[in-house]
């Protein structure tokens, strides 16, 4: 039986903004390439009057097409209406109303989703549970990380975030960490299946770390840090890290931080004020297919982020044969589980990231034994997990369905 879903997120790559969300993407992608599942994507981006660079993010989400395949997958990025500051109460709703006109459009066309598979609890999992209620379609809930961590700490987001869990047939989290924030928000334990993320292997593969680097430009051995140029990603831990091994053996190296937003300047600044801007390179935004470079050619990936759902950016690196420091946030020990893999911090401190990359650049693991590690994180048991709780959710709704369809009858 094909199962046929309208997958719900406003994290997911589109042509003006590849990166984002793109977790969301592979592993959609993977299920529909494992199992017998179809989905469209309904992926809604904020409204915006202008396309002009100089309005950063806002813009690069309103240049977004309406339509557009990508690996064969229909993608429809209706607008919504996101007031910065009031967002946090109206977003919600105006995500629900560009939900529902959206669905409605693709029901009208002929396609008849048997489930809906949602990502992000808030806003978009309160607003795909307003929708499952209207279509009477099964919903499943993915929870990913500040939707457990963060939103459920303001009392209106909390108050919705409850409802929409308590209206999901079923919700799936990407840690065990997850697990237990949902299930102290209220959520039978019953109810909630942990799949983690896996990594694809045959995009992230190793190149030799001296052509890596010579490649890219770079002459002298580094590490690296990906994510998000925001608070939370803890770059600014690591340039402090750096900046207490100037005068030690690791002296030598280099750090490179791959991402892009509003802590550039801090950051720049930080490494200037700590004598160390000769050896801390911000890369920018880079595409997925330009990691692997990047990762193969450093010495240590560093995450030192306060939080995290499931860092896919540490299965990674793994992938390309090099080894992770990462912060004691909730998760990443489920990630870095062996010293194949790399070391956790002791504490979130740059003494604490400094101490852990020292001890693992001294004694780094075979390259080969990292990426072993990683090849044992594939996606098909992800994909036939999926799939059971979709086929589960659906048969337990066609009784009401149909008892529903004979009451309109």
């Amino acid at each position: 039986m094909t199962i046929r879903l309208v997958t719900v997120s406003t994290l997911f790559p589109s042509a003006s903004m590849p990166s984002h969300g793109v977790f969301v993407e592979t592993r959609l992608r993977y299920l529909i390439a494992d199992e017998d599942v179809t989905s469209v994507v309904l992926a809604p981006v904020p409204w915006f009057p202008s396309t002009h660079h100089r309005f950063g993010t806002w813009a690069n989400q309103a240049a977004a097409p309406r339509r557009e395949t990508r690996f064969g997958i229909d993608v429809r990025h209706p607008r919504y209406l996101a007031i910065p500051r009031f967002g946090q109460a109206l977003t919600p709703h105006t995500l629900y109303g560009a939900l529902k006109a959206a669905l409605t459009q693709l029901i009208a066309e002929g396609y008849q989703p048997d489930a809906i598979d949602a990502h992000y609890l808030y806003p978009d999992g309160v607003a795909a549970a307003w929708l499952a209620r209207d279509f009477s379609l099964p919903l499943v809930l993915t929870a990913r990380g500040s939707d457990i961590t963060h939103w459920p700490d303001f009392r209106r987001p909390r108050a919705l975030i409850a409802q929409a869990i308590n209206h999901a047939d079923a919700l799936v989290t990407v840690s065990d960490a997850l697990r237990h924030g949902l299930i102290a928000l209220g959520t039978m334990p019953a109810k909630i299946t942990t799949l983690r993320n896996g990594v694809n292997t045959d995009l992230f593969t190793p190149t030799d770390r001296t052509a890596a680097r010579t490649a890219l430009g770079y002459l002298r051995p580094y590490c690296l840090s990906v994510g998000h140029l925001i608070e939370r990603k803890g770059h600014d831990r690591v340039i402090e890290a750096f900046a207490r091994l100037a005068t030690t053996r690791l002296a030598g190296f280099d750090l490179i931080i791959v991402g892009d937003g509003p802590e550039r300047e801090k950051l720049t600044r930080l490494a200037v004020a700590r004598g160390i801007a000769g050896r801390v390179h911000l890369a920018g935004a880079l595409p997925q297919p330009a990691l692997p470079l990047y990762y193969s050619g450093a010495d240590a990936l560093i995450l030192a982020s306060s939080r995290e759902g499931w860092a896919n950016v540490l299965l990674e690196a793994m992938a390309c044969g090099t080894p992770v420091i990462a912060s004691p946030a909730p998760g990443n020990d489920e990630v870095v589980r062996s010293p194949e893999a790399g070391l956790i911090a002791a504490d979130f401190t740059p003494e604490a990231i400094a101490s852990a990359l020292e001890t693992l650049l001294i004694n780094p693991p075979p390259r080969a034994a990292t990426r072993a590690y990683a090849e044992a994180h594939g996606w098909r048991d992800i994909s036939a997990g999926q799939r059971d709780i979709f086929e589960r959710v659906i048969n337990q709704r066609r009784p009401f369905r149909a008892k529903e369809l004979v009451r309109s009858g």
